[in-house]
């Protein structure tokens, strides 16, 4: 039986993370865990080795993150000649392609070399989203501080000014929310890729031209899109409305896997509501509530994981075109686990497709055509 999608198809076996009864996990620790006590470098340190670090492996891996973070002077230059007009996650590929570049190891398949260059990549897909923002600011490059985490150096190589610690914290969950969700599409890809032993830059560039498309990574900023355009409550029932009437497609709604609710999601409402409080933005949250409301009522469907995304974001004065960069920055630690785990038991992935074309058809030469 073909599936369309396949969808609910079990295509490979994996240990990352798990879909269960509506409930995601992370080596088997509950989501909710571990955006309630954990950290961004702990989740990475969880889905790369299966476990959670001690103090010493958890200081060591913040170390190389923060000495990883410096760009080849060649990169630097690539970004600054890119278009201005083009979207950050064109110039996010095209870079991290162009990264691989100047890895001497790239090519060393051992997994130590290939855990060291997930190191890199997670620490300079960091560094490069920043500077992506800081370049079409005309603003310089900043690179990460020792003193700072992973959540810290990005807002400050963003901002160029010490981040609020409130800022640091929900970008934090934000980052543990994302950083994996079984095989999804840019996973897959990801795994696809580098299945055939390409190197896992290629895997990465994979996955991040996955999740450029706006039925994946790009469906938060559509949601920003969206709340812009409504702006204020009076606008909301028409603005609805008109979009049901319409079939138009309302992003951050409704989920192929989770049918109760996406369990990410009541913690990015909660961060939207105390941002948007404490940087005056109340009314983004109003708005977001009241849709949630409408839309549950009217069509059944409950928000996702990128629905209050967009608000958070907007709140930490993140401009939309930069929320699925970002989510690609979070989403490397899964990714990379998953490349790490398909070089550890690889098998090419080839599936078959059922053929629905014309059958014997005569093959007419050009001159009788």
């Amino acid at each position: 039986m073909t599936v369309t999608g396949l969808e609910g198809i079990e295509v490979t076996q994996s240990a990352i993370s798990s879909i269960i009864d509506g409930t995601l996990t992370y080596r088997g620790i509950n989501i909710d865990d571990l955006a309630t006590y954990s950290s961004y470098e702990e989740v990475i340190f969880l889905l790369w080795n299966g476990r959670l670090p001690i103090q010493k492996e958890l200081e060591d891996l913040k170390l190389k993150l923060v000495q990883y973070g410096t760009l080849p002077d060649p990169i630097t230059n690539l970004l600054k000649s890119l278009p201005h007009d083009v979207h950050p996650m064109d110039k996010l590929r095209t870079t991290l392609s162009a990264l691989s570049l100047f890895d001497t190891h790239v090519k060393d398949m051992s997994r130590e070399a290939n855990y060291d260059k997930a190191l890199k990549i997670q620490s300079k897909i960091s560094t490069i989203v920043a500077a992506i923002q800081r370049i079409s600011e005309g603003q310089e490059i900043l690179l990460p501080k020792s003193e700072y985490n992973f959540s810290q150096n990005f807002l400050y190589m963003l901002k160029g000014k010490e981040p609020h610690q409130t800022a640091v914290e929900s970008l934090d969950k934000a980052l543990i929310l994302h950083a994996d969700h079984e095989l999804n599409a840019s996973t897959f890809s990801a795994r696809v890729t580098v299945a055939t032993l390409a190197d896992i830059y290629a895997g990465i560039v994979s996955a991040i031209g996955t999740l450029s498309g706006p039925l994946h990574g790009g469906a938060n900023e559509a949601v920003m899109k969206m709340l812009e355009e409504i702006n204020d409550i009076e606008n909301i029932e028409p603005y609805i409305s008109e979009a049901l009437f319409t079939n138009k497609k309302i992003m951050g709604f409704g989920h192929r896997v989770y049918k109760t609710g996406d369990p990410r999601a009541k913690h990015l409402k909660r961060m939207s509501e105390k941002l948007t409080i404490l940087t005056g933005q109340r009314k983004l949250y109003d708005i977001s509530t009241r849709i949630e409301t409408i839309i549950k009522n009217k069509k059944g469907l409950l928000p996702n994981v990128d629905f209050y995304s967009a608000s958070v974001y907007q709140s930490l004065g993140i401009k939309k075109e930069l929320f699925t960069p970002i989510f690609a920055i979070s989403r490397t630690s899964g990714w990379t686990a998953h490349i790490l785990e398909q070089y550890d038991n690889n098998r090419l992935i080839r599936p078959r497709a059922t053929y629905v074309g014309l059958l014997r058809t005569e093959y007419i030469p050009i001159s009788q055509r």
